[in-house]
C-alpha cells in the first residue's frame, strides 16, 4: 500500500500539471484527477482498519502468486479480475459461498474482506496509473519527434534523415506510433520518409499502423472502464451493509443459528460470541466450525437444564466448555482472569501496595539528601495522601486497561417486545403539586413515544411528600390529577 501510494502520487502529480498545462490527457487520466480524493481516504482507512496484529492472524498461502500473503488476498484479487474491478455486493456474497464449498473461510478472513477488496482495487489502479504515464510520456515523444521533422529546414531530406536516425534506438509503442501518425497526418511529401521509417520500425514489432491504432484506441477504452469501475467500487463498498454481508455468508453463523435464542440476539451480542469461538479455536487448535458444533451440541446435554450456545461460549459454561476441547489460554488472558479473580480485595491491595512503593522511593530520594528521620517521618505523614490519590489513579488506569468491560447480551427485538416478554417501566415520583404531576405525565408520554413497539408500558409509581399526618387535604386532588393525566 506504502508503494502503491507514492507511485498514484506521482501519477496525479504528474497527470494534473499536463492538465494544467492545457496539454490533452485520456478520459481514465480525468477519472484519476477527479476521484483521487477518494484514493486517498483508502490509505487511511486501511491502515486503521488492517492493524499489525489483525494481519498476522490472517491465514497465509503456501505456495502460488501469493504466496506468503493473506489467503483472502488472494480471493479478493480473483474476484476483481474476473469483474474487472466491478464491486456488487450479491456477487461476492456467491463468490464466497462458492469458495466455501470447498474450504471454509475464518470469522477474521471473512471480516477483512471489505479491508483486502480495497487494497487489490488500489493495486490494480496502481498499475494503470503507471500505463496512463508511459503513454502520456510516449506521445510527448512523438510530440518531440514531429516538432523536430515539422520545423522547415534548407534540406529536408538530409534533415528528416539525421533526426530518424537519432530516434532509431528508441522503442516504439503504440501511444507514440499513434501520436506521431496523428500529428504527421496530412503533411506534405518531405514527411513520407518519416512515415516510412515509424512503418518498418513497427514492422519489426510485428504490427503495422492501422493496427497499432486500433490497438491504442482499444486499450484506452479499456482503461477508461477499468479506471470507472474502481472509483465506483470504492464508493460502493463504503456504502454496503458489512455486518449483513459477513451474516450471510459465515459458516459459524449458520450453524448457531440452528438454536433459537442465536438469531434473536442484537447483532452486538452475536459478535461477542463469534469473537469466543475465535478465541476458543486459535487456544484448542480447533476450527471455528468445530467449536461452534461443540456448543451447539452442548446445549442438548442429557440429563440437564438446556441452555444456549452462548452459555457454553461466553457464560457460566464457559470454564466446563474450555476443559472439555483443551484450551489453552494466552499469558494476556491469564493475568485478566487473575485480576478479576482479586476482586475488591485485590483492588484495595494494589492501591495499599502502590502507595507504600511510592512513597518508599520518595522517602529513600529524601534520605539521600542528609535529612535526618524525624523529618522524614513528618513529610511521610503529609506525602500520604497526595500519593494514595496518584494510586489509586494508577492502579485504575491499569484496571481498566487489563480487564475493560463486559458486553451485556441484548435481544435484537427487532419487530418489537413480544407478549411473553410484556414489560412494566415504573418511573418512582413523589406527588408534590399540580404543575409537578403534569410534568410527570408528560415526561412519561414522551418515555413511551419514544419507546420501540411491542409490548412495553410505562406507569408512575407514586406517592405524597412527609407529613405529620396520614393524609392532607391536597393529597385527592393530586391523585385525581396525575390518574386524569395518565
Amino acid at each position: 500500500m506504502a508503494e502503491n501510494g507514492a507511485a498514484l502520487h506521482r501519477a496525479y502529480v504528474s497527470v494534473s500539471e499536463a492538465a494544467a498545462a492545457g496539454q490533452a490527457i485520456t478520459p481514465a487520466a480525468e477519472w484519476l484527477i477527479d476521484n483521487y480524493h477518494l484514493v486517498e481516504r483508502q490509505f487511511l482507512e486501511v491502515r486503521s482498519d488492517l492493524p499489525p496484529g489483525y494481519y498476522r492472524q490472517l491465514p497465509k498461502l503456501a505456495d502460488g502468486p501469493f504466496a506468503s500473503y493473506p489467503r483472502v488476498f488472494g480471493i479478493a484479487w480473483a474476484f476483481v479480475a474476473h469483474t474487472d474491478s466491478l464491486f456488487d455486493a450479491e456477487m461476492l456474497r456467491r463468490f464466497i459461498l462458492a469458495y466455501q464449498e470447498v474450504e471454509a473461510l475464518t470469522i477474521g478472513e471473512l471480516w477483512a474482506i471489505s479491508i483486502t477488496l480495497r487494497i487489490v482495487l488500489v493495486e490494480n489502479l496502481r498499475r494503470l496509473a503507471d500505463l496512463i504515464v508511459k503513454s502520456r510520456t510516449d506521445r510527448e515523444s512523438a510530440n518531440r519527434l514531429a516538432g523536430s521533422l515539422l520545423n522547415p529546414q534548407d534540406e529536408p531530406a538530409e534533415t528528416i534523415a539525421t533526426v530518424l536516425a537519432e530516434w532509431d534506438s528508441a522503442p516504439v509503442s503504440n501511444a507514440f506510433a499513434v501520436q506521431l501518425l496523428q500529428r504527421l497526418h496530412d503533411q506534405d511529401a518531405r514527411i513520407i520518409p518519416a512515415l516510412t521509417w515509424l512503418e518498418r520500425r513497427l514492422a519489426g514489432t510485428g504490427t503495422t499502423p492501422d493496427q497499432a491504432v486500433t490497438a491504442e484506441h482499444l486499450r484506452q477504452g479499456a482503461a477508461t472502464v477499468t479506471v470507472s469501475n474502481i472509483i465506483n467500487s470504492l464508493r460502493m463498498i463504503t456504502s454496503v451493509d458489512w455486518a449483513d454481508l459477513f451474516e450471510s455468508v459465515s459458516l459459524v453463523d449458520r450453524v448457531l443459528a440452528a438454536d433459537p435464542t442465536y438469531p434473536a440476539m442484537d447483532f452486538a451480542t452475536r459478535n461477542l460470541y463469534r469473537n469466543a469461538i475465535e478465541e476458543l479455536a486459535r487456544g484448542s487448535g480447533q476450527s471455528e466450525l468445530e467449536i461452534a458444533n461443540l456448543a451447539l451440541a452442548a446445549t442438548d446435554q442429557p440429563g440437564s437444564v438446556r441452555r444456549g450456545p452462548e452459555y457454553h461460549l461466553a457464560g457460566a459454561g464457559r470454564q466446563a466448555f474450555e476443559e472439555a476441547i483443551k484450551f489453552q489460554p494466552t499469558l494476556t488472558m491469564r493475568i485478566k482472569r487473575a485480576t478479576r479473580a482479586l476482586g475488591i480485595g485485590g483492588y484495595v491491595g494494589c492501591i495499599v501496595l502502590s502507595s507504600l512503593a511510592f512513597l518508599a522511593v520518595a522517602l529513600l530520594t529524601m534520605a539521600g539528601t542528609g535529612l535526618q528521620w524525624p523529618w522524614l517521618l513528618v513529610l511521610g505523614v503529609l506525602a500520604a495522601i497526595p500519593i494514595s490519590d496518584s494510586a489509586v489513579t494508577l492502579v485504575n488506569s491499569l484496571i481498566v486497561r487489563a480487564v475493560g468491560p463486559s458486553l451485556l447480551p441484548a435481544l435484537e427485538l427487532k419487530d418489537g417486545i413480544p407478549a411473553n416478554l410484556r414489560t412494566l417501566i415504573a418511573v418512582p415520583t413523589l406527588l408534590t403539586s399540580l404543575n409537578g404531576v403534569a410534568e410527570h405525565v408528560e415526561t412519561l408520554e414522551v418515555h413511551h413515544l419514544a419507546s420501540p413497539d411491542g409490548e412495553l408500558y410505562y406507569a408512575l409509581l407514586s406517592d405524597w411528600v412527609d407529613a405529620t399526618s396520614q393524609t392532607l387535604p391536597a393529597d385527592a386532588a393530586l391523585l385525581d390529577a396525575a390518574v386524569a393525566g395518565v
